[in-house]
This record gives C-alpha cells, sequence and structure tokens, in this order.
C-alpha cells in the first residue's frame, strides 16, 4: 500500500529542469507543488500535523528535482542536527559482540532513509558512558540516544530524563516513567524452553541466567520461573546459577549444576556464550550434549550453529530491532510521548541437536 502511494504521487509529478549550476530550494519544491513553503519543510521533516500522503508527495517531488537539504541550515531553522546517538561500553565482558553488526547496519539504514546520520563512540565503563552522553549533548552533536543493554536502574536514563533529552532504550528497565523502546520478550523464549524440554520429557530443568544488574536478565529469570509454573514443577534453587555471559563463566556454574548429586538433565541459558561453556563442563565429565543434557539458550550466535552438536537456541534480528529503534527515536526527537513509543518482538526458536528427550526420564 505504501509502495502504491510512493508510485503514484511520483507519477503525478513533474521535474523541473535545472541547469547544474542551480541549487533546488524548498522554495522550488513549494512552487512545483503548489505548496506553502512551510507545508514543504514540515512534509520533509516528518512533522505528524502534515498527512502521510502529502508528506509521500512532497518526499518524491524533492528527489525528483534534486532538491538536497543543506545540513547547516536545516539545523538553525529546525533546532536539529539530524542525528542520533549511540554510545557503547565496551569494557567489561564484551556483552555487545554478537549483535552489534547487524544492530548498527539496522539504525544506519533506517537512519538514512530519513537523511539522518549516526554516530557511534565508546567508553571503557559506565561512567565514560555517561560522560559521553553529556559531551554529545552538550556540543549538540547529536539529537537523541539509542540505549542498548539497558539496567534495572539505568544511570543513563535517569541522566537523559533529568536533562529532557529524548532517548529510546533497546531493551526495558525497572521504572518505565518516560521511557520509550524496543525490546524482546526473552521472558517468553525462556518459557517456551521450559516447555519445550518438559514436553521432551524432562523434569529436573537448571538455569543459568545473565548479569542480573540488566534488565534482560531479570526478565528471562522471571519468564523461566513463570514457564516452570506453567508446566507444574517447582524451581530448585540449587539449579539456578547467575551471572554468567562468557564461555568460562558458563563454564563454571556447569559444572556447579553437573556435579550436584542430582543434576538437571536438562539446562535453559539467558546467553549463548554461557551455554557454550557449559558445553565445555559436559565433556569434563563425559557427558553427550543432546542426550545425556539438553541445553537450550539464547542470542543465536554463529558459534552455536557451528558447535558440536550445534546448540538449539533462540534468535533475534537485529538489524530489524535496530531499524525499528531509529525509526522510533526519530518520533521522539519530533516529539511523540514515549509511552506511545513502546513495542516487543519476539525471538525464533532455531531447533538444532542440543535438546532431546532424557536417557533416563524422571
Amino acid at each position: 500500500m505504501w509502495e502504491d502511494e510512493v508510485r503514484k504521487s511520483s507519477e503525478q509529478v513533474e521535474t523541473r529542469p535545472t541547469s547544474r549550476q542551480t541549487r533546488i530550494t524548498i522554495k522550488d519544491v513549494a512552487e512545483e507543488l503548489g505548496m506553502s513553503k512551510s507545508t514543504v519543510s514540515r512534509a520533509l521533516n516528518g512533522y505528524s500535523d502534515i498527512a502521510q500522503s502529502t508528506q509521500v508527495r512532497v518526499a518524491q517531488a524533492a528527489q525528483r528535482m534534486g532538491y538536497k537539504p543543506m545540513a547547516q541550515a536545516q539545523a538553525i531553522r529546525t533546532g536539529l542536527v539530524r542525528s542520533m546517538g549511540l554510545v557503547f561500553n565496551v569494557g567489561g565482558h564484551g556483552s555487545h559482540r554478537p549483535f552489534l553488526t547487524n544492530f548498527i547496519d539496522g539504525i544506519s539504514q533506517r537512519a538514512s532513509q530519513e537523511n539522518w546520520t549516526l554516530t557511534v563512540t565508546t567508553a571503557q565503563n559506565s561512567e565514560g558512558v555517561l560522560q559521553t552522553i553529556e559531551r554529545l549533548s552538550n556540543e549538540r552533536k547529536v539529537d537523541g540516544f539509542i540505549l542498548p543493554r539497558t539496567r534495572v536502574k539505568d544511570p543513563r536514563v535517569e541522566y537523559l530524563i533529568e536533562h529532557d533529552i529524548p532517548f529510546i532504550m533497546f531493551g526495558r528497565t525497572g521504572d518505565p516513567t518516560w521511557c520509550g523502546w524496543f525490546d524482546i520478550e526473552g521472558e517468553l523464549a525462556m518459557e517456551q524452553a521450559v516447555a519445550r524440554l518438559f514436553e521432551l520429557g524432562h523434569r529436573r530443568i537448571g538455569f543459568i541466567n545473565g548479569l542480573e544488574v540488566y534488565m534482560y536478565a531479570k526478565l528471562r529469570l522471571e519468564g523461566f520461573e513463570r514457564g516452570m509454573a506453567k508446566v507444574g514443577l517447582e524451581v530448585t534453587p540449587s539449579y539456578v546459577r547467575r551471572d554468567a555471559v562468557t564461555e568460562a563463566e558458563g563454564e563454571r556454574e556447569g559444572e556447579a549444576l553437573l556435579s550436584l548429586p542430582e543434576p538437571p538433565t536438562a539446562i535453559v541459558c539467558a546467553v549463548d556464550m554461557a551455554a557454550l561453556g557449559v558445553y565445555r563442563a559436559a565433556k569434563k565429565r563425559g557427558l553427550a550434549i543432546g542426550r545425556d543434557v539438553s541445553i537450550i539458550s539464547y542470542d543465536g550466535i554463529s558459534e552455536g550453529e557451528f558447535a558440536n552438536p550445534p546448540l538449539t537456541s533462540f534468535s533475534v534480528d537485529n538489524r530489524q530491532a535496530g531499524e525499528c529503534l531509529a525509526d522510533l527515536l526519530i518520533r521522539r526527537i519530533r516529539g511523540a510521548s514515549p509511552e506511545t513509543l513502546r513495542q516487543l518482538g519476539v525471538a525464533n526458536l532455531i531447533v538444532r541437536a542440543s535438546d532431546g528427550p532424557p536417557v533416563h526420564p524422571s
């Protein structure tokens, strides 16, 4: 439908012949369409008071006529530099790595479609992230921020709300007031993992969570607990392990579970890297993954696909997530209420060979 409208509007607009030396202006586009300069300007900047059909018609005319906005003049006129900021904390365990490339590509593609730019910077710790956000804001380098890896209590969120700086989270946070987000329902994935393992015959199901300072870990634990309740199983405290996001940490927590007098026959992991660590712990004990112990995890990273055996995991379309976040941030910067900018997506289970019926059913 959108494509048909674009095609129709493009057929109705004739391009104006111009010399190479003449720069097409908003005035030229306005005269061509018989509109006011103000209407054309607001249409090009995506203001909600301009009908979508008008925005499409103006955009197509501008493109056909060769109109290119001058960034400096546009910033003066609208107060915007048309740039979004993304600050990564690259210190610590490197939790951004599995999704980074596609995620940034999705943001960049969507930003480019709206003639926005993306400013990506890094910091070595949480304090450095806050300092970078403050600097980019004060220097008017960006109009708002996308916040990945949200925490239950997130200093970035508190700072941005306090200083009235637009932002959109990739994730949720403990206090949702004044917050907009795009997030994947990781808690639903954990619930579905428990249900699948129960259907396969498992009754002793363990859980290895990520870093519980992050909101995703809180939600995934809640999803695991809800899944256990739905199938009528008690959560055994000794079967729940925490703070594992690397292979080494996953191996450590896997050892703790597999060394129990009655170890779990299946383990749900909040992140793939920890699951691959459980592979190592199982191998040390001569246990076969998918037969002696089943594993279902979350992230869908390539290392899981090529593990032996390949890891059953919930996969996320991080490129699509980036596109959604860019779109939501632009809408937030243009004045949309954050309460109207909350979207949830789902992870898709990729069934491989790391889970199966237990050898000795409980």
